[in-house]
């Protein structure tokens, strides 16, 4: 019996919330404790290792302070040439396996897990499907067996190393079978997922935001062009489809998800999960659970089961924090070490970057991995959270300057292109010079059938993020009422731009334009392309 579907068969729901879900009821006091206790021990762990000693600088820190002033800040290149060339005589910990994670320019990035980290790992995805299926404290709707629809990379991608070491852990009917999707192309593993599912139903979702939202707007026209097929027979597969036609039938609209299915919980990864949150509550019928996770650090925070917010889990790594101000500064200085703050320090409304040090003999120590946070609360009054919540807010070297007053964010773009109703089917802004002034410059192809004009576009963005970020409202009143540009591509551009970087063998990361400062050369690859080329 795998080792967690017996704790399940063993405890009751007060011990399994207690295991997965107990960080909630920690207190500040109680985390800081925690994370200070981890600290020690993981600077007693790596310290002696070619690579520990190389980031601590051949010293050995004996409290918080000192580790966090002795100890610099660091990103992957610190890291690259013993992780990339996998050099385990390197680590203080023997990994139990690689992961790897898309870097900069087509390269990866080498990531060694250990199996304590692992476990954790696990832990907070089973965490994450008990959240995301709860309406209140305490309440577990997931067993062993689940049935889970996912679209999961293949290994060595982290996403699809924690989905095995889960399967091999708590039983699940994987669909499609994890061993058959490596060997799939995306579209295809998809169509496997979808007739799996028809004929065996759905409990958990694992999925890219966007392509929940896909499956949504396709499914109508879809049921009415599907072949038929010997497979249409099977009596299960047969009544759910008619059941859920009836069902559209009744309500007077096309055919959706949730008339199919009747998922537990949905679990999204992807930025704009945000945006389409309220979409893939409409099309399947279960509100989507967000969470922060980087194949460097892990799953680090989980959303509570009310979607306010993320929280922080304490035993992964010990969380630092730049204040805007000063990674600010660090982007244009190079070789500024900017001061942190921990997580009792923390102000509502503030937005910083993100610092953690990995637990468990994992080799990164006060490592940037380049995210930003925003802080929505320092406790939700509602579920008795205790904790900071945060929302992500983007990436640091995707943050557009307004005219020295105003950050702009990918959270916040996403948000202002929605709450203009417009319906598109991707984006990507960037700042410009024109007639020698910078300007910010939104690229954006419409779905078709959606008659909105340039112009248009131009205006009710601009007047979004007004409403959404006060910096920029006073920027744009005082000095320039609209530095926004808008180029309306044809459809299929980005499309197009898919195609082509998957016939060069991009990796995952770099299949589309970043939604923030594209680079001259993806610009210039994605208008070539917009044109037909």
């Amino acid at each position: 019996m795998r080792p967690e579907d017996k704790f399940f068969r063993i405890s009751d729901d007060a011990k399994i919330w207690q295991k997965y879900c107990g960080f909630l009821d920690l207190s500040l006091e109680e985390f800081m404790e925690m994370q200070e206790h981890l600290l020690l021990d993981e600077i007693e762990l790596v310290a002696n290792s070619p690579l520990g000693r190389k980031i601590m600088q051949n010293q050995k820190p004996s409290s918080v302070d000192e580790f966090r002033k002795v100890v610099p800040l660091t990103t992957y290149e610190d890291y690259a040439p013993y992780l990339g060339q996998q050099n385990e005589d390197a680590l203080a910990v023997k990994p139990h396996i690689w992961a790897h994670t898309s870097g900069a320019g087509g390269t990866f990035k080498w990531v060694p897990l250990t199996e304590r980290s692992l476990d954790i790992w696990v832990r907070n995805g089973i965490a994450m499907m008990i959240l995301a299926s709860a309406s209140s404290k305490g309440e577990v709707n997931i067993q062993p067996g689940i049935r889970l629809f996912h679209n999961t990379p293949p290994r060595p991608y982290g996403s699809a190393i924690v989905t095995y070491a889960m399967a091999e852990r708590f039983s699940m009917q994987d669909m499609p079978p994890l061993e058959e999707s490596e060997m799939m192309a995306f579209p295809q593993k998809i169509e496997k997922g979808v007739s799996m599912a028809l004929l065996k139903g759905i409990d958990v979702i694992y999925s890219l935001s966007s392509v929940l939202v896909k499956i949504g707007e396709g499914l109508g026209q879809r049921s009415g062009e599907r072949k038929f097929s010997l497979a249409m027979l099977h009596p299960a597969l047969l009544f759910r489809i008619i059941r859920a036609k009836l069902r559209a039938k009744r309500e007077g609209r096309a055919m959706l998800p949730r008339d199919l299915w009747n998922p537990r919980a949905v679990l999204c990864a992807g930025t704009d999960t945000s945006i389409y949150r309220d979409k893939i509550a409409y099309y399947w019928g279960k509100t989507p659970c967000e969470f922060y996770v980087f194949t460097e650090g892990g799953p680090l925070a989980l959303e509570g089961w009310n979607r306010k917010g993320l929280v922080f889990i304490p035993d992964l790594g010990f969380l630092e924090f730049i204040p805007e101000k000063e990674w600010c500064k660090s982007r244009e200085d190079k070789e500024y070490q900017p001061p942190t703050v921990l997580l009792n320090e923390l102000e509502e409304g503030k937005t910083y970057e993100v610092v953690t040090t990995n637990f468990h003999g994992m080799p990164f120590l006060r490592y940037r991995p380049g995210d930003l946070l925003r802080v929505v609360a320092l406790r939700d009054e509602e579920t008795g959270c205790q904790l900071p919540q945060m929302v992500f807010a983007g990436r640091v070297g995707d943050i557009i300057d307004v005219l020295g007053i105003a950050r702009l964010d990918e959270r916040t773009v996403w948000h202002a292109i929605a709450g203009t109703g417009v319906d598109f089917e991707d984006w990507t802004m960037r700042k410009e010079q024109e007639e020698g002034k910078p300007v910010i410059h939104l690229y954006i192809e419409l779905k078709q059938g959606e008659k909105r004009t340039a112009e248009e576009l131009r205006y009710l963005v601009n007047e979004q993020i007004r409403v959404m970020d006060r910096h920029y409202k006073e920027a744009t009143t005082d000095l320039e009422p609209n530095p926004l540009r808008v180029s309306l591509l044809p459809q299929g551009s980005f499309q197009r731009y898919f195609e082509e970087k998957k016939k060069e063998g991009a990796s995952m990361a770099h299949l589309k334009p970043t939604h923030m400062c594209a680079s001259d050369e993806v610009m210039e690859k994605l208008l070539h392309l917009s044109k037909g080329g």
